[in-house]
């Protein structure tokens, strides 16, 4: 799938004049660099090998589910929501018996990777059956033909596996969808927490603040912000090891870059490895012959057009991002709200960017899919 060279061992590059080497400290089992609106792969590596994605996943949940419920929605969690959560799984704090918006439930996935709030979604879509057979039916519509789901979480599982060329076709349907882009770029938003007497015996419910995972949106110690940095989700588990799917702007042009499983096994690694690819995909890009393509979805090769507004790309139908009642999860602060730059909901306001609609020109399927809300840099 995406081309003869992408199915062949080892790393696949073809450098022209002039375009730089790759970078000799990348130590992932697999990885891609791929060129966002063009499709066209421009390095990789073992890009098709099977491997644990660990919670990278959580983006085909959620390119699965995010269209089905409006963020406005509220359910109140019960005891059989929350059955069959792994040992050690990462958490957002759900509660037994709290109610939470679907806005709540979707910044607790893509922001802590809440294992807890996978399973509440999966329960309001019928159960985690149903909600693994659709993403696996949603895996194959998409050509994502290495992926096989056993747990809509991503928690190891026996058969669950990936590839880095699957999860960059993932994310690139999923960020054709507002809210899943606003959803992965927010870098922190307050939560709902347990209902409580206070000493004044009046009930109350506070929020406390989550933060996303993503240390290449939110920077760690020994790790800056990847400058251009727009989403989109890690992982780690005892299989799989660390994964990472990344999108980014420089100049105009965007790139995507999935690494797995990194030998090296230092702090933050993964996030390093990342920021190496894109560095390089930068430069290189416009002096690298392609090996290979992000293959369109079968109905958008089938019907020869641009997929449809029906299907949750940039529609009101899942009620926005910020679409939330009463109780439910907003940004903290950010930069588009004047309150500080601490809390941004998008992640370019970090770096002074801002979201724009392009406009909407016709493409050529298998050889265009371009996103239809960019990061562009406010010159």
């Amino acid at each position: 799938m995406g081309g003869v060279r992408l199915g062949q061992a080892g790393t696949q590059v073809d450098l022209a004049g002039g375009a730089p080497v790759l970078p000799k400290d990348v130590t992932a089992r697999s990885w891609i660099v791929a060129d966002a609106e063009s499709g066209e792969v421009l390095a990789a590596h073992n890009a098709h090998w099977r491997l644990a994605p660990a919670s990278t996943l959580k983006m085909l949940f959620a390119d699965t589910v995010l269209p089905r419920f409006p963020g406005t929605a509220r359910h109140k969690v019960t005891p059989k929501d929350l059955e069959g959560l792994g040992p050690g799984s990462s958490l957002v704090g759900i509660k037994e018996n709290e109610t939470y918006s679907v806005h709540d439930l979707w910044l607790g996935v893509f922001l802590k990777s809440g294992n807890d709030a996978v399973r509440v979604l999966s329960a309001m879509n019928g159960g985690v059956g149903p909600t693994v057979a659709a993403m696996n039916e949603h895996a194959e519509e998409l050509q994502a033909l290495d992926t096989h789901v056993v747990s809509p979480d991503g928690y190891d599982a026996s058969g669950q596996v990936s590839s880095a060329y699957d999860l960059t076709l993932i994310a690139r349907s999923g960020l054709q969808k507002k809210d899943f882009r606003e959803y992965c770029s927010t870098v922190r938003a307050a939560f709902p927490g347990e209902t409580k007497k206070d000493k004044t015996g009046k009930i109350t419910r506070r929020t406390f603040e989550i933060q996303n995972t993503n240390r290449l949106l939110r920077g760690d110690y020994d790790i800056s912000q990847y400058p251009g940095i727009a989403g989109v989700k890690n992982g780690n588990t005892t299989n799989a090891g660390a994964t990472f799917t990344g999108v980014a702007e420089r100049g105009g042009r965007v790139l995507l870059v999935t690494v797995m499983n990194p030998e090296k096994s230092a702090h933050n690694e993964v996030y390093k490895e990342t920021a190496a690819l894109f560095d390089w995909g930068f430069q290189a890009a416009g002096k690298v012959r392609p090996v290979g393509e992000l293959v369109p979805p079968k109905g958008a090769a089938q019907s020869g057009a641009q997929p449809s507004k029906g299907t949750g790309e940039d529609s009101a139908a899942t009620g926005g991002a910020g679409g939330s009642g009463d109780g439910s999860a907003k940004p903290v602060a950010g930069a588009v709200t004047g309150k500080g730059a601490g809390g941004v909901g998008v992640a370019m306001a970090i770096t002074g960017g801002v979201l724009v609609l392009l406009a909407g020109a016709a493409y050529l399927v298998n050889r265009r899919w371009p996103l239809p809300d960019l990061v562009r840099r406010r010159r």
